[in-house]
């Protein structure tokens, strides 16, 4: 008999997307998979050179349980500049990835029966991980304000069991940046209702148009007292698999996520520490710079394609690199059809009839969403909307 907690959750609605693109590729079906949340690139060079330069060193030795304390100095110099504060390295832990970083969170700061605040849609690990803790997932939904709570309804939903709210900007799945009115109305109410503030900044070093991505503590300094930093390499330095990312906050919540991950994972991949210490110290910003260029040209392609939808509003995609289509005009009986679709019907037929693999926004607490990742070669993304595009406006 399995524990009970594995019957609070499935598995990631994105990870199961992107099986079930592979699958049909297996298969010997040409597929353009648009499911990853990752950028197709090539490494940067300071991060090969760092990473070669460790195994030729025989770097092979375990590192302090959260990470290397030149890391961990280097990190904190990063996230004073980007914050206009000063942090030090015992408010830093490296972690294996920012899920990891957002499971420490979860482990240390929750206990049974406290309530977590998770505007809505929501990346699939938020509240899978506070249901791990024991604790309850309250969602507040943004679909009637552009993706952005709104900070009257999540007033509505604390109570004295919340223990905290989940804050993802840029936002995944929506691509929405938080505005700065907003940032700081969460901030002022987490300092009045005692509340910890979990801020995911994964998609940071992605913003697009006129918008500005904001660190919320930049914003109220006197929320840094509360409020957990959540981070990772994985999109900025286009390193999925290498596993690395970071948690900032104060030293006594640094202090138990030592303790704590020195029961579960141990430290980071040291060989991953070695090449993100070596590109932090030696990087010009170019590699940075042609990375965002590439998402914005993407998105551009993108946006332009999507324009030719009859139905579906063009997404705003302000920040990190996905698309988000409502659906919601296939969620009813049309003039030309009895039948209301599903987001889930609707993944199902663009990848068997376009040959494009999609996320369903079930996946992200949306039955009427769906998510696209620009991430990929600027070619095949064209062609997989253009494909996407003929069939959502041929529907039935």
């Amino acid at each position: 008999m399995l524990a009970q907690r594995t019957s609070l959750f499935g598995s990631s609605g994105t990870a199961a997307a992107r099986a079930a693109a592979k699958a049909a590729a297996d298969a010997g079906k040409e597929i353009i998979d648009l499911t990853a949340g990752e950028i197709w690139s090539d490494l940067a060079p300071t991060i090969r050179r760092g990473a070669i330069d460790a195994i030729d060193n025989g770097i092979n030795r375990y590192t302090d349980t959260i990470g290397m304390i030149e890391l961990r100095q280097t990190l904190a110099c990063k996230i004073s500049l980007d914050t206009g504060q000063v942090w030090k390295a015992d408010e830093v832990a490296i972690t294996s990835g920012a899920k990891q970083a957002l499971f420490n969170a979860a482990m240390v700061l929750l206990n049974p029966g406290d309530e977590v605040i998770i505007p809505a849609p929501y990346w699939t690990t938020f509240p899978a991980q506070v249901l791990l803790a024991g604790a309850t997932p309250v969602f507040v939904d943004t679909r009637n304000n552009g993706y952005v709570p709104h900070i009257e309804d999540i007033k509505r939903a604390i109570n004295d069991r919340t223990r905290a709210i989940v804050v993802n900007t840029p936002n995944n799945p929506t691509g929405i940046v938080y505005d700065l009115q907003t940032l700081a109305a969460i901030a002022e109410l987490a300092i009045h209702r005692n509340l910890w503030i979990v801020f995911d900044e994964c998609y940071g070093d992605f913003v697009h148009g006129h918008h500005t991505h904001h660190p919320i503590v930049s914003i109220a300094p006197e929320a840094r007292t509360r409020t957990l930093i959540i981070n990772a390499f994985s999109k900025s330095l286009a390193l999925t698999g290498w596993r690395i990312g970071y948690l900032a906050g104060p030293k006594e919540v640094i202090h138990a996520v030592r303790a704590l991950q020195s029961h579960t994972t141990s430290n980071a991949n040291v060989i991953a520490q070695h090449a993100v210490l070596a590109h932090l110290r030696q990087t010009d910003g170019s590699y940075e710079s042609r990375l965002r260029s590439q998402i914005a040209s993407a998105r551009q392609i993108g946006l332009n394609v999507l324009s030719l939808l009859t139905r579906i509003p063009v997404p705003k995609a302000q920040g990190g690199f996905y698309f988000y289509l409502d659906l919601s005009a296939f969620l009813r009986p049309s003039e030309r059809s009895a039948r209301a679709a599903t987001a889930d019907d609707i993944v199902n037929t663009l990848l068997c009839e376009a040959g494009v693999g999609t996320v369903s926004g079930t996946a992200f607490g949306d039955p009427a969403g769906l998510r696209l990742s620009y991430g990929i070669a600027p070619e095949k993304l064209e062609a997989g909307l253009i494909q996407l595009v003929e069939t959502l406006n041929a529907w039935e």
